[in-house]
């Protein structure tokens, strides 16, 4: 047979001519697990930890130790995760970067001008040093026609900064975004992205820092692709003022790190039965009641999803827009407003989610998979005795929370992980809701800790700080004690912006009216987060 004959002979090669063919030869890649690069690495030791790496601690105590008086009402802060670059865009249509590391550990304290500036009546503050500053430029005149050096800045209404602080993103009063270089030639206008029609109020990085989010006066939100400068999603609701936006954190932080051979899908706690008003479920964030799918047999809800990317039925909408609308107990929806969450649609809902925030009120979550019109989205329930008011709101870290501050002197907290009893179509319930003073006055900004604990809340008055976990759910018992603390520091004015770093060192506090009404002390305060065992 053919398989049995000797093959013929090669001719002999040396031996240093195979050993030189065998070292030029291409050798095969190797399949090797990548190392964590030097900045993840970095990012990962500046963030709080979160689980069961997170330090045990009792309650907080929040000082102020520097202050930055400003010329003018400050409408947005945005900061680099070390802390180590602070912008703060003021009324005037400038962007001033600061470093407060040199200032906290500094021996320079504010003069008595300057304390008779931000109102710091007792107590030493340290100033902070201002490492440079520049002008947020309109775009250019199309007409070509001269315009005065005025006339050439905007007002600088929200803010937003890469993690390492390579860039920054500037929204201004006349809707155009700006794109400007920080670390390196900082001030360096790169691009500019027109979109929005009135002023850009919000703006939120996406998770790969590749694309962002822009919410406006307009009503519109809009993602935009920083690869390309252009918009990519446009999402329209009800045409009310967007206040607020803000991408739901994912599960899996950067300080959790799982193994090659673990698989974080399997070590979810069994789904547990949504608690009834009034009952708190369970906040230790290691299982997700509406993402994670529950072991044993397919519920009702798995057979919409496969027309959920092409929009509910036609026959079937007008059904479930009139149930919704005949909600008992809850405010009636605005004209063209998005329906209520149902449990089929929120079921299926992403864990990838866009929170927008209305002036009106209304919080809508917005499924990003999803690019077709009408399909999902939905807003939260609100109760009848809630103000149809709404200028902050964001996510706890771990996103299983949503908080909102009222004009009430409230802050809502929806639990987006339970379809609780606290509206009638079973849609997100309202966990808890945290009340101010009734001489506290509005609730103008709202920020969540990253040790998914506490958060700060701003009034006219002071700003306060709420440990959420230590706060009843039943709202009937009886309050025994003071359930928050007073941070010193503002007084006397609207608070614009607050900020921490997520690492919990720091909380910035900015202080204007962000356009709408309210007077401001025209001063960032920057406060020191201790943490009491």
């Amino acid at each position: 047979m053919a398989v049995d004959q000797p093959l013929p002979s090669a001719p002999a090669v040396p031996a240093d001519s195979q050993l030189q063919a065998y070292a030029t030869a291409p050798s095969p890649p190797r399949v090797r697990k990548r190392s964590l690069s030097p900045a993840t690495k970095r990012k990962r030791a500046l963030v709080f930890p979160l689980g069961p790496l997170a330090p045990s601690y009792r309650s907080c105590v929040v000082e102020a130790v520097c202050a930055l008086p400003h010329p003018v009402p400050i409408h947005a802060l945005a900061s680099s995760y070390c802390m180590s670059h602070l912008l703060t865009g003021a009324d005037d249509g400038y962007i001033r970067n600061y470093d407060i590391f040199p200032a906290v550990n500094g021996k320079n304290f504010l003069t008595a001008p300057q304390r008779h500036h931000a109102g710091v009546v007792e107590g030493i503050l340290k100033s902070g040093q201002l490492r440079f500053w520049w002008e947020n430029s309109t775009p250019p005149n199309p007409s070509g026609s001269p315009a005065d050096e005025e006339s050439t800045l905007s007002s600088v209404t929200s803010l937003a900064m890469h993690s390492d602080a390579l860039w920054a993103l500037a929204g201004s009063e006349n809707g155009a975004i700006n794109l400007f270089t920080v670390r390196h030639d900082p001030g360096t206008l790169c691009y500019t992205m027109q979109g929005h029609r009135r002023p850009v109020s919000a703006l939120a990085l996406d998770h790969d820092e590749k694309s962002f989010f822009s919410a406006g006066w307009d009503g519109d939100a809009i993602h935009w692709d920083l690869n390309t400068g252009q918009r990519t999603r446009t999402f329209t609701a009800h045409g009310a003022q967007l206040t607020a936006i803000a991408v739901r954190p994912m599960n899996i932080p950067l300080q959790n790190s799982v193994g090659a051979n673990e698989n974080p899908a399997t070590d979810k706690a069994p789904p547990q039965s949504s608690a009834p008003d009034g009952e708190g479920g369970s906040d230790d964030g290691s299982f997700d009641d509406l993402f994670d799918e529950p072991e044993g047999p397919p519920s009702n809800t798995a057979k919409v999803s496969s027309s959920f990317v092409t929009g509910p039925p036609v026959s079937t909408a007008p059904q479930i827009q009139q149930q919704q609308r005949s909600n008992i107990g809850g405010i009636a929806p605005p004209k063209n407003a998005p329906p209520l969450l149902t449990p089929d649609y929120y079921s299926i809902f992403s864990p990838d989610t866009l929170m927008t925030a209305a002036i009106d009120g209304q919080i809508v979550l917005w499924d990003k998979r999803v690019n077709t019109p009408g399909a999902g989205v939905g807003r939260l329930w609100m109760n009848e005795k809630t103000p149809p008011w709404c200028l902050s709101a964001c996510w706890s870290p771990d996103g299983g929370r949503i908080y909102a501050g009222r004009r009430n002197g409230t802050i809502d907290v929806w639990d987006v992980r339970q379809l609780g009893r606290s509206a009638p179509s079973n849609t997100p319930r309202i966990l808890k809701t945290l009340r101010n003073p009734a001489s506290s006055g509005v609730v103008s900004c709202v920020v969540a800790f990253p040790d998914n604990k506490h958060i700060a809340c701003a009034s006219i008055d002071n700003l306060r700080l709420w440990n959420v976990d230590a706060v009843d759910s039943d709202s009937s018992k009886p309050k025994s004690g003071v359930q928050f603390k007073i941070i010193p520091g503002h007084h006397g004015g609207y608070i614009s912006n607050l900020l921490v770093d997520p690492g919990c060192r720091f909380l910035v506090s900015a202080s204007s009216n962000r356009g709408w009404h309210g007077e401001s002390t025209r001063t960032v305060f920057v406060h020191d987060i201790k943490h009491v065992p």
